[in-house]
């Protein structure tokens, strides 16, 4: 087990869809459910003497169900462990029936007891969470509310937080948080990998993950519903190909770049700037005259035109194979009109920033083309509250997929992009990657492997994991703090070169 997202497995799934795997686990290949549980419990134990190695004090929060009594069980190995333990149980001790009544009753026989739970202050080095598991439907109310508040009181003074299967208080189907939630440090998950843990606000409240599949065997999974694909690095592998030795520009794309109103070149000079590091073999960009030329000095591989108002920009329309459009486009005629000629062309387009306001106020399913909104951008969009897309990506993506005939790019934690033939996720990326200017690099890079023959689908997954790899590589160098869009530009030509491990 481990919290590298190399290591986390590749499909992912909806809380039901885990429970329907646990159920086939026990059914139809015969594995017993309380051996199943304490596999849960050993692994949850290991990852947990991983991250906090010296023994201290433990208090396990029990609730009801499995989830209980996987606490049970890891309570039990954590005082033969060292460990001084206490256990807060949140439901009556006799309320646990089957597999779980067999775990309290093993850690009642080795000398445990279960304490009601008092709505105080905790004392423990470390306190573990086994209070709701992946069945959470409703808002956390009454005593599980209180303890949820007392866990994270106890995190904020010094105490380490570990999850068992998912950070009670989170949707495991959508990472939506309820009423109340925990924030953990870890987590310890099992089967099948969550999506609610990895994306919206499951990855601030999980924390590291680790996943163990419980000695599964592979058959368990054939055929079986999930909901995402993980994107990983042998996924770029297997799609970005070295090239040819008698490779030329000419096979590798152009790619238009529209925008950079008045006092705004900034933004489509990153954008051309993360093309040409992706791989682009010509990059032009149609931007504003107070611009253009600075941008051509700066950056002599460029080829930028200086665009006044009403200008017929046919001609560069038509030499391209894609055009990447929006950041720094503004909202006057000067960006109506680039707009409108680029939605008239027939060329695929990667659309952002100014342009998905644009497209906004009008909803025209084109289709031909890759959006790339934020919640914010996604919620007007689609006529809904930024809340309401939060609450469900999957939905809020798979809508606009779906409205505007589209490859729908769905930013922020646990990027999700829904292309014709799958649901994918970005698992990688930083918070130091939440500043202005970091989607517009991203328009580029997937306009550049758009044009290097790769479908919309594919380059608008891969140039989510190539983008999000690129900040994680460069936070890795000098930290999250304080990372410019600029920063990424070496490592995005880095995980561009697939014959890199």
């Amino acid at each position: 087990m481990t919290e590298s997202s190399e290591y986390l497995p590749e499909v992912v799934y909806d809380g039901a869809q885990v429970a329907a795997l646990d159920r086939r686990f026990i059914h139809d290949f015969g594995v017993d459910g309380f051996e199943l549980m304490q596999r849960a419990a050993r692994a949850a134990y290991a990852e947990l003497a991983r991250v906090w190695a010296m023994p201290g004090s433990l208090c396990v929060f029990c609730g009801p169900g499995n989830n209980g009594a996987d606490g049970f069980l890891v309570a039990r190995m954590a005082g033969e462990g060292g460990w001084r333990v206490r256990v807060v149980g949140l439901v009556d001790p006799a309320s646990y029936s089957g597999d779980a009544a067999k775990a309290r009753d093993n850690f009642l026989e080795t000398g445990g007891s279960i304490e009601s739970f008092e709505d105080k202050a905790l004392e423990a080095d470390v306190v573990v969470d086994a209070l709701l598991g992946t069945g959470l439907n409703r808002d956390v109310e009454g005593s599980f509310a209180d303890a949820i508040e007392r866990i994270n009181e106890a995190g904020e003074h010094g105490a380490g937080v570990f999850s068992v299967d998912i950070a009670s208080g989170i949707d495991a189907g959508t990472g939506h948080v309820w009423s109340h939630a925990v924030q953990a440090d870890a987590t310890a998950t099992f089967i099948g990998l969550k999506l609610g843990m990895v994306t919206g606000e499951g990855p601030a409240h999980c924390g590291d993950i680790a996943f163990s599949a419980l000695d599964a065997p592979a058959g368990l999974y054939d055929e079986q519903p999930y909901t995402a694909r993980r994107l990983t690095h042998r996924t770029l592998r297997k799609t970005l190909r070295p090239r040819s030795r008698n490779q030329h520009k000419g096979q590798n794309g152009h790619v238009l770049c529209v925008g950079g109103n008045r006092g705004m070149g900034g933004a489509i000079r990153m954008t051309a700037e993360a093309a040409l590091r992706s791989g682009a073999g010509l990059v032009s960009v149609a931007c504003h005259a107070d611009h253009a030329g600075a941008m051509s000095q700066a950056r002599p591989e460029l080829m930028c035109r200086a665009v006044a108002s009403g200008d017929d920009i046919g001609a560069l329309l038509e030499a391209a194979d894609v055009i990447a459009m929006g950041p720094g486009m503004g909202s006057d005629d000067w960006a109506d009109a680039l707009w409108q000629q680029a939605m008239d062309s027939d060329k695929p387009l990667v659309v952002d920033a100014d342009a998905l306001n644009r497209l906004a106020r009008e909803s025209t399913a084109r289709g031909n083309w890759v959006l790339t909104p934020h919640p914010g951008e996604a919620a007007r969009l689609l006529g809904w509250t930024t809340p309401q897309v939060m609450n469900d990506r999957v939905a809020a993506v798979s809508a606009l997929a779906e409205r505007y005939d589209a490859v729908a790019v769905l930013k922020g934690a646990g990027s999700l992009i829904a292309t014709p033939d799958e649901l994918w996720l970005c698992t990688d990326g930083n918070p130091g990657m939440a500043v202005g200017g970091m989607g517009d690099l991203l328009t580029g890079v997937i306009g550049a492997l758009v044009g290097q023959g790769l479908s919309l689908g594919q380059a608008g997954s891969l140039g989510v994991y190539v983008h999000a790899r690129a900040g994680d590589r460069a936070a890795a160098m000098n930290g999250e703090r304080g990372l410019l869009p600029t920063d990424l530009l070496e490592s995005i030509r880095y995980y561009v070169n697939p014959s890199r491990p």
